[in-house]
């Protein structure tokens, strides 16, 4: 089932019929628009995420749920869930009200200082890491298998790097993505976050503020969560990072495929093309 159009007259049609003490408040969208979720602000202090499609629609309800017990054991700000709405108005799909975070994202506003942001970032998944998983959701489908093995996506991956035959140095790539796959987690399970990417960090006054869009947070391997090493960092950030988060070299390894496969089926799809090269260029670099 494809969502219907997802706009702000939706949203305060929404809003009226289910939470009618919000109904005067203005809504505006949030720009640039995400994938998996559609932002709205609404008034001041709150704001609207509307699932884009049914495969996502599982998220609102999870982040509901566990979003309020990781707050008090991290060091920023994340979504402070303020409603769930239901289906309605034609909308097929549940949906969230949370508490308005300031701050612009990493992609629009630039750190002021790449090693302080890096490190402030580790300390962030490091103390996430740290918060008992143990009634925490397995890897799996509501995650797109972030925290999930990377066999998942062996096929795929494969397949991208046919796809792109000479436009791409598919021999290292494929020794790259091996190498991940042989570097196996053997730890216990552990919260990650799943998109920790630039459109999902907040930077106000040139620091990291808050972290959002928890979506495909899981508990499991937590080697997806440092793909932001290559797609966001500039200059000795990378190394700060690396030197913060102190994983071994498996979990890099296995970091680096992650990273891999994105750039690689995104390539190959023809889209984001400008973001997705110098990513796998790095990584081809560092091999």
């Amino acid at each position: 089932m494809s969502a219907p159009l997802i706009d702000a007259a939706l949203v305060r049609r929404l809003v009226a019929a289910q939470f009618p003490a919000w109904a005067g408040l203005p809504v505006e969208p949030v720009l640039p628009g995400g994938n998996d979720n559609r932002t709205f602000r609404l008034g001041e202090g709150l704001s609207v995420r509307l699932p884009s499609h049914e495969r996502y629609a599982a998220q609102a309800a999870k982040e509901q749920r566990w979003l309020p017990v990781l707050a008090p054991w991290l060091p920023l700000p994340i979504p402070a869930p303020a409603a769930l709405g239901r289906p309605g108005e034609g909308f097929p799909w549940p949906w969230s009200v949370n508490r308005w975070l300031e701050g612009e994202t990493a992609r629009r506003s630039r750190p002021a200082d790449w090693v302080t942001f890096a490190r402030d970032l580790a300390g962030f998944l490091t103390a996430l890491q740290a918060v008992d998983a143990g009634e925490g959701p397995a890897a799996g489908p509501h995650s797109f298998w972030r925290g999930g093995p990377l066999s998942t996506y062996d096929r795929q991956t494969r397949e991208a790097i046919a796809t792109l035959g000479d436009a791409i140095d598919g021999r290292t790539a494929t020794a790259i993505w091996e190498a991940a796959l042989a570097a196996t987690w053997a730890g216990p399970p552990v919260w990650v976050h799943g998109d920790i990417a630039a459109g999902n960090l907040l930077v106000r006054e040139g620091a990291l503020s808050a972290v959002i869009d928890f979506g495909c947070c899981a508990v499991g391997d937590p080697a997806c969560d440092l793909v932001i090493a290559w797609t966001l960092f500039e200059g000795a950030g990378p190394a700060a990072f690396r030197d913060a988060m102190a994983v071994d070299e498996a979990t890099w390894a296995r970091a680096r495929g992650w990273a891999l496969w994105k750039a690689l089926i995104l390539m190959a799809a023809g889209r984001h093309g400008e973001e997705a090269e110098p990513v796998l260029g790095a990584l081809v670099a560092e091999a």
